[in-house]
Parts: structure tokens; C-alpha cells; sequence
């Protein structure tokens, strides 16, 4: 079979809401390569949008999962609950960047997890409003959607969308939006919009994903967390895409000197595996009634086993230090091309969570950043846009990408941004 065959067979089996970034229909993987159904090899900079940092098939984390597969696939954790479950739980809530005891509860998906997250933190304060802020993801469903800071393509048609949710600026240097800007909306808010004896919660990516890699300056972290202690409001750490060494830590919060109430994981945390979990303090975590959290795949005896080993690679392999050796060579090709191709505009990101936003004529440039990714992919790079524009290019390739594989994706990356 052809990809344009399995693609004609897509369009009539499948809704169109279902985007694709690509047509190119996978049959294999190993690391940081994929083979399609042609045979053709690619590169992967998008991990599955930053699921594999532990790279595609990992056999440490292969062989944890044939190991589960052997014992028992499933009973449901509220029903017959087993070990796995509670030592991954043990172990994040020995490494998370919470205050004081923590508890930890696992779930299937990255919207799910905030779902919970936001629940947990009503049932903690009794109060039912929440602060997002614009251009953040965090997620499909509908309290996500609410919550999402992005219109198109994630909220066209869906409405309406759940209450008492409000959106203030994210610091954004490159589009003039300070730190001062951002915490003054904040509380603007509290004025036009809602009370603060009335938010249960602030949610914030402390780097944002889908609104283009910009990570929040260790000020903005520090004034989010003042106005929230002086309120007695929750904040809660969007971790999803940042988390399991991406940024050079095993979570993102770990480069401020605050730490969050909760925090939301999913992703890379079991390697390519169903999986997504909540960390918070003890006593918030425990605020919901028991039955009001949980789910029947939640915490999936696959997804934990994976999990387990995840960690264990991620320690063994040193990977959030190699987060850094590959995140700085992305950014210093990035920095040198900046000179001749004149469309980058900035270049940032902390460890491998590196982006490129490219400008034209002093605006965003997502026809560019489109032909850059197709003429890549035409090479066999697989790169993923993002940002309010659609005018970033965002890296995210495994953190075990072989230093060879690393140097070809880069030369096809600079033939790409100068053609």
C-alpha cells in the first residue's frame, strides 16, 4: 500500500476535524528515525508532539511493557488495584517540585489530567473560578477548550464553553507584553471579571507548547505565585509538554525558585504509552471525596510499567543533561543562520524544548515557516509549526537522537530555511 492509497482510504473513513500535519503513514520506528509505508526513512522532530523523549521503542521501556503484558493488561485501578501504580506515584512525588508532602493520582490523557487538576482544586478551595492565560493549550475536551487560549483551530463551533473562566496576557517579549504587562492583567481581572475569593485556580505552562516555546521569565512565576498566596488561590503548573527532562530538568517548575500546588503531567511520561498524572500537595490532593477522581483506563497498568522505565532511562542516560548538548547545538545552527536568513527573529527555548518564530517585513511569517516544513519534509525532517500565527517551528526531537542523526536533521534544516 501507498501513502496516497491509505490517505484516500482515510478521507472517506475518517472526519475531517481530525487534522494532519502530514500524510505520510508510519509502519516503523527506532529512536529518532521512522519508516513510512514506502519504505522512505525520516527524521522525527516531533516525538509524536513530545512523547518521545525517550525515543521510539525504547528496549528498556519495550521490555517493561512485555513484562506487564505477561502478568495482566488491565482491571482497573479503583477495582483491583497493583503495585506499579503506587511505587510510580512514590517516585513523583519524591521528584516533583512541590511544597511539603506530595500525592500523586494517574490518569489516560494530557486533557484529562487538567480536568482533574481543575477539580481537585475546587474541591480544595470551594470556589469555582479559574486564570488561564492567551495563546496556552491545554487541551480538547470541553473545560480544556475553555481554558485553551487559542481560537482557531480549537474552539471554532464548539461553544459554549464552561463559565467562570478568564484569560489575562502571558509575557511575550518578541510582541511587546511584559512581565508587568502580564501580572497588571492578572489582576485586572479582579476588577472587570471576577473577585479572587471566587478563583480556585491559576494555570499556567511555565514554557508554552502550542503558543510557540515562549517560557515564562522567573518574575512572572514569582508575581504569579505572590497574588496567589495573597488570595488563597491554587496554581497549578501546566507541565504536559515540558515535563521528563525536555527543558534540561525532569520538570520545568525546577528552574524557578516557587513551586506550584499542582502540576499536570503527560506525554513523554511513559514513552509513547497512555498516560497522564496529577502531583500536588498532600492535603490538596486529598480534597476530592473518594469515587470523585479516577477512571476505568486511568493509570493503565501498560502506561505505569512504561512509566517505571522511563524514569529510570531518563536517570541512567542522563538525559536532562543531554537536553542541554542538544538543545544548545539546535539553537547555536539556528543563531549562526540568523545572520543570512533574515526571517528568524528569535531563538529560544530552554534545553531541547528549543523554537524559531520568523518574521517578514516586521510580521509573522507563517507562509515561510510552511514552506520551510514542507521543503524539510521533502528531505525526510518531520518538523511541527505552532504559535498564535502558525509562524514558529518547534523542535522536538528524542533525547537519544544519535549525535549523527542530529547533524544530518540540522544540514537539512539549514538547506531548508535557505532555500
Amino acid at each position: 500500500m501507498t501513502n496516497q492509497s491509505w490517505n484516500e482510504r482515510r478521507l472517506a473513513a475518517t472526519p475531517r476535524g481530525v487534522g494532519l500535519t502530514t500524510t505520510i503513514f508510519a509502519k516503523k520506528a527506532l529512536n529518532s528515525e521512522v519508516w513510512d509505508e514506502e519504505g522512505r526513512r525520516y527524521i522525527d522532530f516531533a516525538s509524536g508532539i513530545a512523547v518521545l523523549n525517550t525515543g521510539h521503542m525504547h528496549p528498556r521501556i519495550k521490555a517493561a511493557v512485555l513484562e506487564q503484558m505477561n502478568a495482566f493488561s488491565h482491571t482497573c485501578y479503583q477495582v483491583m488495584p497493583y503495585w506499579g501504580y503506587v511505587e510510580l506515584a512514590e517516585r513523583i512525588n519524591a521528584q516533583a517540585p512541590i511544597e511539603g508532602p506530595a500525592k500523586t493520582m494517574f490518569l489516560s490523557s494530557g486533557a484529562e489530567a487538567v480536568e482533574n487538576a481543575i477539580k481537585i482544586a475546587r474541591a480544595a478551595t470551594g470556589r469555582p473560578g479559574v486564570i488561564a492565560f492567551a495563546a496556552g493549550f491545554h487541551g480538547r475536551t470541553m473545560m480544556t477548550m475553555a481554558l485553551t487560549g487559542k481560537v482557531a483551530p480549537y474552539k471554532i463551533g464548539f461553544g459554549p464553553f464552561p463559565g467562570d473562566v478568564f484569560h489575562a496576557q502571558y509575557p511575550n517579549e518578541l510582541y511587546g507584553v511584559s512581565v508587568e504587562d502580564a501580572l497588571a492583567s492578572v489582576k485586572e481581572l479582579f476588577k472587570y471579571a471576577i473577585e479572587p475569593k471566587r478563583v480556585a485556580a491559576i494555570i499556567a505552562e511555565p514554557v508554552q507548547g502550542e503558543g510557540g516555546f515562549v517560557q515564562a521569565p522567573a518574575e512572572f512565576m514569582r508575581g504569579l505565585r505572590k497574588i496567589c498566596d495573597e488570595h488563597g488561590i491554587l496554581l497549578i503548573a501546566d507541565e504536559i509538554q515540558t515535563g521528563f527532562a525536555r527543558t534540561g530538568k525532569l520538570f520545568a517548575m525546577e528552574h524557578y525558585d516557587i513551586k506550584p500546588d499542582l502540576m499536570t503531567m503527560a506525554k513523554s511520561l511513559a514513552g509513547g504509552f497512555p498516560l497522564s498524572g496529577v502531583v500536588g500537595r498532600a492535603e490538596v490532593m486529598d480534597a476530592a471525596n473518594p469515587g470523585g477522581l479516577g477512571g476505568t483506563y486511568a493509570g493503565s497498568p501498560i502506561g505505569i510499567a512504561a512509566a517505571l522505565a522511563v524514569l529510570d532511562v531518563i536517570e541512567d542516560e542522563k538525559l536532562c543533561e543531554r537536553a542541554n548538548v542538544v538543545g544548545d547545538k539546535i539553537k547555536a545552527t539556528l543563531l549562526r543562520l540568523q545572520k543570512q536568513v533574515p526571517q528568524i527573529a528569535d531563538v529560544r527555548g530552554p534545553g531541547a524544548m528549543v523554537a524559531v518564530e520568523l518574521m517578514q517585513d516586521g510580521k509573522p511569517a507563517p507562509e515561510f515557516a510552511a514552506k520551510v516544513k514542507a521543503t524539510a519534509l521533502e528531505m525526510g525532517l518531520i518538523l511541527l509549526t505552532c504559535g498564535t500565527h502558525g509562524n514558529v517551528i518547534r523542535f522536538l526531537c528524542p533525547l537519544t537522537i544519535e549525535n549523527a542523526v542530529l547533524d544530518e536533521a540540522l544540514g537539512i534544516l539549514e538547506i531548508a530555511l535557505r532555500s
